[in-house]
């Protein structure tokens, strides 16, 4: 967890330094995640639920048209495996900064993509090898498009992957030792200052 309060606080000091004329920006937005691998592949289980809601707060700094970066905290949702009698359940977050990459299609309209670094905390419990939490940090990218209702409005539809989340002792991955590409389909609103 410090380095993603530390890449957090650097960014934000080297925000902070920009010009006045800076085209900074916050959102906030909802979606669904799911835990790749999980249930280690899906099978052998009585149930595996690992889908879930998901949101995030972010804010950044818009260079210009084409390029931004980006701080932000997502909850990840919760993930559960069972295999009578035994319960496997994972809870996931993580602070994250990225590098954006957009091209405007047309005037409202863009594409981006998303490239940066992630520090995860998965908090795991299970019923017949205790409590166990998990940090690591890894590549998160993504794809999306953004719609500009106005000129300090607009909206996102976005897929972001959290590369290799998890794994340690008894692992996120309902005990069979896996990390997990854990995958958000989202949507956002941001606000331009």
């Amino acid at each position: 967890m410090n380095k993603a309060w530390l890449l957090a606080l650097g960014l934000s000091t080297a925000l902070v330094a920009l010009p006045a004329a800076a085209q900074f920006y916050v959102g906030a937005g909802v979606g669904q995640s799911k835990a790749k691998d999980f249930c280690g592949g899906g099978g052998g289980f009585d149930s595996c639920d690992d889908k879930d809601k998901a949101w995030k707060v972010y804010g950044g700094y818009a260079f210009s048209p084409y390029f931004a970066a980006e701080i932000g905290y997502s909850d990840l949702g919760r993930f559960k495996a069972t295999l009578a009698p035994f319960t496997d359940e994972a809870k996931a977050s993580a602070w994250e900064i990225s590098a954006i990459g957009a091209w405007p299609i047309v005037p409202r309209f863009s594409i981006f993509g998303r490239l940066g670094f992630y520090a995860a905390t998965v908090k795991e419990s299970t019923n017949f090898a205790g409590d166990f939490q998990h940090d690591n940090s890894d590549l998160t990218y993504g794809l999306g498009m953004q719609f500009n209702i106005t000129r300090n409005l607009a909206v996102r539809g976005e897929w972001q992957r959290y590369q290799k989340m998890g794994g340690g002792d008894v692992a996120f991955g309902a005990g069979v030792g896996e990390k997990s590409d854990l995958d958000v389909l989202g949507l956002s609103a941001l606000w331009r200052f």
